[in-house]
């Protein structure tokens, strides 16, 4: 049976705290983006995976000419790559979505569905406000990933 926690909710801009007293399907972590704070809410955990916490991401792809995909995934980079190599067969490959421009995080599958159909039906104007709301220059956001971090002033001959 999973235990329902509940997490303390930050107040955007004020650094005031509340108390989170959204119901699970209120649920979800907003993504990262620099200098953009997230926020926490009330989150029902479910079973253990590789020793931690299932966690589910609703994602949002583009293409070169606009085309926008929301999708759903348990293993968040490996689906980007997926995605991003065309490994995998359907609308990302023969559209070309590899653009990673949203994404929001879950601790509860059916919460995260939920999203996902709710982002599925929503028109593309409003699809569109929401990534240019935390994302307004549509970075790819997993550009990066599985590349080696280098610092300024580096040079290539000093990694191990």
């Amino acid at each position: 049976m999973p235990s329902k926690i509940c997490h303390l909710e930050q107040t955007r801009g004020s650094g005031a705290t509340e108390s989170a007293s959204k119901g699970p399907e209120d649920a979800y972590t907003t993504m990262p983006i620099r200098g953009v704070s997230t926020h926490a809410r009330c989150a029902t955990l479910s079973h253990v995976r590789d020793g931690f916490y299932y966690k589910y991401w609703v994602y949002i792809l583009t293409s070169r000419t606009g085309t926008l995909y929301i999708g759903i995934t348990g293993y968040f980079d490996k689906r980007i790559h997926q995605h991003k190599f065309d490994t995998i067969e359907g609308f990302t490959k023969k559209y070309q979505c590899h653009c990673l421009v949203y994404y929001e995080s879950f601790q509860d599958a059916m919460v995260a569905i939920r999203r996902e159909k709710q982002l599925k039906g929503w028109r593309r104007e409003k699809k569109i406000g929401l990534i240019e709301k935390l994302n307004p220059r549509w970075q790819d956001l997993a550009e990066n990933w599985g590349r080696e971090l280098r610092f300024p002033g580096q040079s290539l001959a000093e990694t191990p």
